[in-house]
């Protein structure tokens, strides 16, 4: 079995526990000392706000009833179980992909804990310059779009898409 985990990409599974757990201590951390809508500024661009989402990403659906609560956590198990099968199916050499794909599991699970334990995610990021505000968001969601972002990168950097261009040309 140790055989079959550390030869595949299953072998970087240690990083779905590294952003679970610096999401989940982040969060704990805004649940115990943040008022809800406290704002605490800590650059001039930059504050920590605790604000519950009870939606998808900038508050999606926030609105709808509770039914989106389910519905988020069917679409966050669905993508673990392919990526943990990306995973699998992948080398444990291919690190950029099989990371990538550790990020968007540990955000994925993050915010799925969230949601199933307090039927909403704590976010607490929030960017602004002047008087705009970028939507507030946590670690998880970091995670996830960085998972994202290199696996885009990988799309460019690989020897594959590499071969393929030069073949076109």
């Amino acid at each position: 079995m140790s055989k079959l985990i550390c030869s595949t990409g299953l072998r970087w599974l240690w990083v779905v526990v590294v952003v679970l757990v610096l999401d989940f201590v982040s969060k704990q951390w805004v649940l115990s000392y943040l008022v809800l809508g406290q704002s605490e500024p800590l650059m001039p661009w930059f504050n920590l706000f605790y604000a519950r989402n009870y939606g998808a990403a900038f508050s999606f659906l926030a609105d709808h009833g509770g039914w989106q609560r389910w519905f988020f956590a069917g679409i966050a198990i669905a993508i673990v179980a392919v990526l943990l099968v990306m995973m699998y199916r992948s080398s444990a050499q291919q690190k950029l992909n099989n990371i990538a794909y550790a990020f968007i599991i540990g955000g994925a699970l993050g915010n799925l804990f969230d949601r199933l334990w307090d039927g909403f995610v704590v976010d607490f990021i929030d960017f602004y310059i002047g008087n705009w505000h970028y939507p507030t968001f946590n670690l998880a969601d970091s995670f996830i779009c960085v998972g994202a972002a290199m696996i885009m990168l990988e799309g460019f950097l690989s020897p594959a898409n590499q071969g393929a261009k030069n073949k076109g040309e």
